[in-house]
């Protein structure tokens, strides 16, 4: 998407809206997707800023918002645009609308919903205000009914004359249209009539987002505080809002409370059903009862109306009109479920019920599910299903025999049924079903509601060994140490009846916690021997069991072994041999073929020599060998394969084993003396006994092992045997014989080697030859062959020269001491350059030497030849210029040698052979290289004689030899090189470069007069600053090519007339703005305007702008006005008018360049020239940039021109585009320059204002008042609050400070406001206080008040307080009633609240004059819980109830003993009697009757002493009747205890007494009942249907 995305929006949860300039595209969140592109955008929605961008549900509409400024006579009326686009027609609809949104409507008539769109306009038309609200329908459907076009206006009060809609939602839930406009407005509208319900002001912030909330059918809107908004309709109050007396429209209320199920309509519904009753109307009736709002009319008195309406002849029953009518409208409820339900289910239509309840028509219940039983089983199990008639349920898949669904039904629902129960019934009819259900019970969520073990014994009760085993095989499976006993139990029972489904069960390996000897003994007994091994754990045991070898597998027992340790198996091992060594001896075998590394080798090869079995030793260490690197095992091995015979895999390990000791194997060998020597050959042709073997083999005469060793193993080898058997004196036929029948197979150089050893190499001439007659080129065929001709003096010179096969260095190497000349020979044919150079140093054959090198032309060789080191070398250069180079006629040759010289550094040397060549008329005199060399050298070796072999001489290399003369400064000597070779250019550059004399160059130039040297005279002078000379001379040569340094030289020097005429010179020859440029810009340089203005009218390709740049940076603004002027560059034209001073042509220029930066230029430097009309102008365009205004601001300040920028500022604030930024200046500045038109200031415009850099100002200037006043705008409530108490005179208010204070964030300023009020403003305290009481510390309050002596000052706030029972405000508020005597208000305040020091008070006030203070003390006491003080200050004022009271909620004994001591002494008779009552719990009897007959006071105590007696007879009869039911309950737990137990073990009186073999196991079979019937096996495991249960009493069974 190459295009900037300006606007985006999720239109659905997975679809990203992107809207560009030109284009609007969709972009899915799911795969890899590309923005796809839906449509072009209009051209009403040119310029306009985009709002919204919705799509309707089907996503085959889209709507695109935007808006834009309004017309000029009214541009606060902002113009709304939208682009509604068919996504099916690919067609698009330009409207005027601010706000629109997409919504499905059911119309009435057509079942399928209808696409709508409601979009809200305001425009005007000649002055005209029109709003308007549309709905209407969008692709109607052919053929249904449509939704009708809909239109209502929009109401906008005076105030909100320019306001307009940004946005619209439609709520699903309730069919309302809301319609929020950008300063806070709410239009609710209905959507069916497009009728009014509802306007009001949401928010005193401009809303510029809504985005839909569906759950509540509201929305949510954000507004430009950031505040997020929640609105939606009040269910409870809209319907009799709407029918009420403030919108009185009936038909929407009831229309609306249908549609959003909504109360407050019911009277109408009821009344107008009741209408259409008695109207007949039962239709019409029965449609408004199913969409009654609530069901308000679906009830049972309805049916009943409708079922007591007779039925006409040919008419549907109105009550089945009714049910017709809430089939299609939804779903029935329970008690119209029935009803219908009973009429269907009486005409026998059993397929509409289904119907109906597969469509969920119908509501279930446990009658409806009854009521269908009597007809079909299956429909009514559903039904209770979805009831949850959970009981109903259980006994429907009971009856069906579906018992596993019972269970997952009960786990789905929570439901415990009776399991037990369950499976006994299952039992008796479908013993595998039981099996079923007890398995899925096991898998039960929380376990099995039933005991393994009880299940189990149900099983076995009933004879069911089969499906026990199966259902404990099942349930076991997670192998838990608990289920232990259950595995023991399976295991017996299977090992007494079926060993075979015992065996395979231990065979899974499934458990591994029940008892292993008991299992183990039977397993032994039942023949089960490997299962027995397994389970034992002593040795004795195991050695008794493994030797019944018959009766167990051999694989078995192999794995066996390896669960044994080395010890134990070792033991077995050797009983296995003993018992039975033949027989038994392929188990060890592969017993320690297994465990070798457990058994350990040599263990295992110990007990195979122990019983002299070689046989086992050969079968274990053969499958030993492949993995051992034992050399003694791989020894044995071959002796023991050796000793059974097996030749074959003797040879085959000596051939292929890598480990085994060659030595001590080939001795075995050859003391064994097999048959076969195979074996022994391998192990001397690998070990290198070749030698050994030969002599071996020769003196057994076993020749024909000898020819086969050589002819087909190895005859590289043959060699060896020939040294051998040479040796060994063998007859030379043979040894001839057996060379001759190997031939080109045999290795020639050992075998010459060996033969050359023994003088005895003339044995192989013959072998020799014939190698040569077949074409042989092997090297060392030759070097032999080569070395007997030369023992033999058979023309040896011959062979040398003309033999190509033979290695020259051995050869010549061979002849060194024989004949060094031979060498030579062989080696100058090999090229053996050290072998030559040696033997001719060695033998002062320098000439041969000399000749060869030269031959040579070998650049190494020579200078290893003429190195210093070389003490040779002066004979050697004698030969070569004295004999080898006069012979020599090669051009290659002599040049090679010349070369040597030069690379050895011998000048001297090279120029006498050079003169000797080339001077005196050799062949190589006119030599083209020796001339170059010649000159060469003796620059480089003779400077002097230079110019004389420049004369002398003509064939060489002018131009190199020059540069090379240039190098070795002899400069004189190139000039005249590069003159004679009419070089003219490189001579003047000697001249210029060198020579450095400009005089001889111009004086050469002129002689010669070629351009390209003038330009090098040019050149040079350029360099010495010669700049008119040179101009001059680049003017002669015609070279343009140098103009850039030309330029720049002219510039430097200031000479712009030559400069003109070269550039003049340049532009006919190249078309470069660079060559352009400068040429303007020297005419300026020498003021020729005139020529500037005719230039630039011509054709040229000069850059104008970088020209005109260079002019006004150079201060030529005459000419850079004449340029900017030409090229249109408005905004440098401005610049060059200011600098001209035409500030007039300056604002025009400005105005066309409309550039930010040439405004703020001009704008300056009209200010700096007092032209502020100009300035002013200019302004205007650059403070509407934020960026640039407070740099404006500063430059007036700066200057002292207040008064024009606050003229200027005013100004800006009518302009079309003005932002925030002008207006807070403009605030910044009346607050420096005129603080009287500040506060209105921000008062009209304080939301246009950036507050926190007016409140900085505004703190600058000490505005207070203005200050506090931002500060709230802005919620910077704490700061408010802060000015208002630091700068009260002018910032307090009461209202307002009390609206601040409560806003604040720090709390500490609410204790620094009751500082502040108590300083200044005491009687206003309370009324703060009261506000802060929810936020304050109150006990911090108290503090601040008490310690400024003015609590008293407070006490409407503490006594508003005090129900937060805070200890500070809870005891100044006594403090304060005790000064006041006010013990009402004390007493109160004591039990109402007691988070206070009660001790302190108490204390305090029980000395008090007043009684009721007193008693207020002992009262607190008495809370506090101590008691003796309480009592004491009640008994010292003689109030005896109190102290009663007292006594009595201590719970203290002695205190009401001591109580009633206290009366008796005081006499007070009757306060005895009411302290016995009032105390009665505390008082022990014998006390009080023992004080009251002391004291003569029977009577006083009679009551108390019956009221005794009859609580503890009643006590005691309670005692009795607990102690007999006790009892009774425990006989019956008793007996039911007997009864289970009697249960659990009936089956267990039917087994025998002693555990019986089973059959085939070597014991009596069983007979009669226990006796296993043959048949066909069960399962994987094979167990047979299971006999009569015949097993042993165990234990716990």
């Amino acid at each position: 998407m190459p295009e900037q995305v300006v606007f985006w929006k999720w239109i659905t949860p997975k679809m990203l809206g992107l809207v560009t300039q030109t284009s609007v595209y969709h972009w899915s969140i799911e795969g890899e997707s590309e923005p796809v592109k839906m449509f072009d955008r209009a051209a009403n929605l040119t310029n306009n800023q985009i709002i919204n961008y919705k799509c309707d549900p089907s996503e085959k509409w889209l709507v695109l918002i935007g808006i834009a400024p309004g017309a000029p006579e009214r541009p606060q009326l902002v113009k709304g645009s939208m682009q509604l686009f068919s996504v099916d027609q690919q067609r698009s609809q330009a409207l005027e609308a601010h706000a629109a949104s997409f919504a499905s409507f059911k119309v009435v008539g057509n079942e399928n919903p209808s696409i709508l769109i409601s979009f809200a306009s305001k425009t005007s038309n000649a002055g005209q205000i029109t709003s308007k609200l549309h709905v209407i329908e969008l692709g109607a459907q052919p053929g249904k009914p449509g939704f009708t076009k809909k239109q209502a206006d929009l109401f906008f009060p005076p105030d909100f004359a320019d306001d307009f809609p940004v946005a619209m939602q439609i709520s699903q839930k309730y069919s309302l249209i809301y319609v929020i406009t950008k300063l806070g407005l709410l239009f609710v509208y209905d959507l069916e009539t497009a009728s009014a319900v509802y306007r009001n002001r949401i928010s005193p912030d401009p809303i510029f987002l809504t985005a839909e909330a569906s759950n509540i059918g509201g929305f949510y809107a954000v507004n430009r505080r950031g505040q997020v908004l929640r609105a939606t309709v009040n269910e409870a109050t809209i319907i009799p809002f709407i029918s009420g007396q403030d919108l009185n429209n009936l038909e929407l209320a009831v229309n609306l409370a249908k549609r959003g199920n909504l109360p407050g309509a019911e009277n109408l519904v009821v009344q107008r059903f009741q209408e259409l009753f008695s109207q007949t109307k039962y239709k019409e009736a029965a449609e408004l009862a199913a969409e009654s709002p609530q069901g308000i009319l679906r009830t049972p008195e309805t049916v009943a109306k409708f079922q007591s309406v007779p039925v006409q002849p040919g008419q549907t029953p109105p009550l089945l009109q009714y049910f017709g009518t809430l089939l299609t409208r939804g779903k029935l409820n329970a008690f119209e479920s029935l009803e219908l339900s009973r009429l269907v289910v009486n005409q026998n239509k059993k397929n509409l019920l289904e119907n109906w309840l597969a469509e969920d028509k119908l509501e279930c219940s446990e009658e409806l599910g009854d009521l269908v039983k009597t007809v079909d089983n299956d429909l009514a199990l559903k039904i209770y299903i979805k009831a949850r008639a959970t009981p109903k349920v259980v006994a429907a898949f009971a009856e069906k025999r579906e018992f596993d669904k019972i269970l997952i039904y009960s786990k789905q629902v929570g439901y415990t049924p009776d399991y037990l129960f369950l499976l006994q019934t299952i039992l008796r009819t479908d013993p595998q079903g039981a099996v079923n259900f007890a398995l899925m019970m096991s898998q039960m969520e929380g376990g099995c509601p039933v005991d393994y073990n009880t299940i189990t014994d149900l099983f076995l009760q009933r004879n069911l060994i089969r499906e026990a085993t199966a259902f404990l095989l099942d349930v076991l499976k997670p192998n838990l140490p608990e289920h232990g006993f259950l595995q023991t139990k399976v295991l017996e029972i299977n090992l007494v009846t079926y060993p075979n489904v015992a065996d395979a069960i231990l065979a899974n390996g499934m458990f591994s916690h029940y008892d292993r000897p008991r299992i183990a003994q039977l397993c032994e007994k039942a023949g089960l021997y490997i299962r027995a091994l397994q389970h034992y754990s002593e040795l004795p045991d195991i050695r008794r069991v493994i030797v019944n070898t018959h009766a167990i597998e051999p694989q078995s027992l192999v794995e066996f072994f390896g669960t044994l340790s080395r010890e134990w198996a070792l033991e077995c091992m050797k009983d296995l041999l003993l018992v039975n060594l033949r027989g038994n001896l392929q188990i060890i075998v592969q017993t320690a073929k297994e465990y070798s590394e457990q058994l350990g080798a040599d263990a295992c090869i110990k007990l195979f020599e122990q019983f002299k079995s070689y046989e086992g030793l050969y079968f274990f260490l053969g499958s030993y060998l492949s993995s051992s690197e034992d050399p003694d095992i791989h020894f044995k091995y071959i002796e023991a394969a050796a000793k059974t015979g097996q030749l074959k895999e003797v040879e085959r390990v000596t051939r292929e084993s890598n480990f085994y000791d060659p030595e001590k194997t080939k001795n075995f060998l050859m003391e064994a003396k097999l048959p076969d020597a195979r074996p022994l050959i391998n192990v001397c042709d690998r070990f290198g006994f070749v030698p050994d073997l030969t002599h071996y083999l020769y003196t057994n005469n076993m020749l024909r092992y000898i020819e086969g060793y050589v002819q087909k193993v190895n005859p590289g080898n043959a060699p060896l045997v020939v040294g051998q058997l040479l040796d060994d004196e063998c007859p030379e036929d043979f040894i001839k014989g057996l060379i001759l029948s190997v031939r080109s197979l045999l290795p020639v150089e050992p075998l010459v080697a060996e033969c050359e050893k023994r003088n005895r190499l003339r044995l192989l001439t013959q072998f020799l030859e014939h190698l040569v007659s077949e074409g042989s080129q092997d090297v060392h065929v030759h070097n032999a062959l080569g070395k007997i001709i030369i023992d033999s003096n058979n023309n040896p010179e011959h062979f040398l020269t003309t033999n190509p096969y033979y290695d020259s260095r051995v050869v010549g190497k061979y002849c060194e001491k024989r004949d060094p000349t031979l060498a030579v020979v062989a080696y100058r044919r090999g090229q053996c350059d050290d072998e030559l150079i040696n033997v001719t140093n060695k033998n002062s054959l320098f000439k041969l030497q000399a000749r060869y090198v030269v031959e040579r032309m070998d650049a190494d060789l020579w200078e290893k030849v003429l190195q210093p080191e070389n003490e040779y070398r002066r004979q050697l250069i004698d030969q070569v210029v004295s004999t080898a180079l006069p012979e020599s006629k090669s051009p290659e040759q002599v040049s090679s040698a010349v070369k040597a010289f030069m690379t050895a550094d011998l000048p001297h040397e090279l120029i006498e052979l050079l003169e000797k060549i080339v001077l005196q008329n050799s062949a190589f005199s006119g030599n083209f290289n020796l001339q170059n060399l010649l000159i060469l050298t003796a620059i480089k070796a003779d400077p002097p004689r230079v110019m004389d072999y420049i004369n002398r001489l003509d064939n060489f290399d002018g131009p190199a030899v020059g540069e090379v003369a240039v190098e070795a400064q002899l400069y004189e000597e190139a000039f005249a090189i590069f003159k004679k070779f009419n070089l003219n250019v490189q001579a003047v550059n000697v001249l210029l470069d060198n020579i450095q004399s400009i005089d001889r160059a111009v004086e050469f130039a002129f002689r010669v007069e070629e351009d390209a040297v003038w330009s090098q005279v040019a050149k040079a002078q350029l360099r010495e600053g010669l700049v008119s000379d040179a101009i001059e001379s680049f003017i002669r040569a015609d070279d343009e090519t140098q103009f850039h340094d030309v330029i720049r030289a002219a510039q430097d020097a200031n000479v712009y007339h030559d400069l003109v005429k070269y550039l003049l010179m340049v532009r006919q020859k190249l078309k470069e703005p660079k060559v352009d440029g400068e040429l303007i810009f020297a005419y300026a340089k020498i003021d020729r305007l005139g020529d500037i203005e005719e230039f630039i009218l011509m054709p040229n390709v000069a850059n104008l702008q970088n020209v005109g740049d260079r002019l006004f940076d150079d201060a030529l603004y005459e000419a850079a006005k004449i340029i900017f002027a030409f090229i249109s560059n408005w905004a440098k034209l401005a610049s060059t008018l200011v600098k001209l001073k035409q500030f007039q042509g300056a604002v025009d220029a400005a105005r066309k360049a409309n550039s930010s930066k040439t405004w703020k230029e001009v704008c300056f430097a009209c200010v700096d020239a007092e032209e502020f009309r100009l300035a002013q102008i200019c302004a205007l365009n650059i403070i509407i940039q934020v960026d640039d205004l407070e740099e404006v601001s500063e430059y007036y300040q700066n200057r002292g021109c207040f008064n024009e920028l606050i003229s200027l500022m005013e100004s800006g604030l009518g302009l079309e585009r003005a932002h925030m930024g002008i207006f807070t200046e403009l605030g910044v500045l009346y607050a420096r320059y005129r603080p009287e038109k500040l506060m209105e200031h921000i008062k009209l415009f304080s939301t246009r204002l950036n507050i926190p850099k007016l409140i900085r100002v505004c703190d600058e200037q000490h505005h207070w008042k203005e200050l506090t006043y931002l500060y709230i705008q802005y919620d910077e409530f704490d700061n408010a609050a802060t000015t208002i108490m630091n700068h009260s005179p002018d910032a307090w208010d009461h209202m307002q400070f009390k609206d601040v204070i409560v806003k604040v964030a720090n709390v500490e300023l609410y204790y620094k406001a009751v500082h502040f009020y108590l300083q200044e403003h005491p009687d206003l305290i309370n009324d703060v206080l009261h506000v802060l009481a929810l936020r304050v510390d109150h006990t911090r309050v108290v503090d601040i008040m008490r310690k400024a002596g003015h609590l008293h000052l407070v006490k409407p706030y503490m006594v508003a307080v005090q129900s937060n029972n805070v200890a500070a405000v809870n005891e100044a508020l006594n403090e304060i009633y005790v000064e006041e005597e006010d013990y009402d208000r004390l007493r109160e305040s004591v039990d109402l609240h007691d988070n206070f020091d009660q001790i302190g008070l108490a204390q305090r006030i029980e000395k008090h004059e007043l009684l009721e203070m007193r008693r207020i003390a002992a009262y607190i006491y008495k809370k506090a819980g101590r008691w003796k003080q309480s009592i004491a200050l009640s008994k010292k004022d003689k109030l005896y109830k109190d102290a009663m009271e007292t006594c009595s909620q201590s719970g203290d004994r002695e205190l009401s003993e001591d109580l009633l001591v206290y009366f008796i002494e005081q006499g007070k008779k009757e306060c005895f009697a009411s302290c016995l009552f009032i105390c009665y719990d505390l008082i022990r009897p014998d006390v009080a009757l023992e004080l009251a007959w002391m004291n003569n006071m029977i009577d006083f105590a009679f009551p108390y002493l019956l009221q005794f007696i009859r609580e503890y007879t009643s006590k005691v009869d309670e005692l009795i009747k607990h102690k007999i039911d006790a009892q009774n309950e425990e006989k019956t737990k008793e007996k039911e205890e007997k009864d289970l137990v009697a249960q659990q073990n009936m089956y267990a009186q039917l087994l025998p007494l002693a555990l019986p073999a089973p059959p085939g196991m070597g014991g009596p079979a069983m007979g009669g009942a226990y006796g296993p019937p043959p048949v066909p096996p069960m399962g994987a495991m094979g167990m047979p249907p299971m006999p009569p249960f015949g097993m042993p009493a165990m234990g716990s069974y």
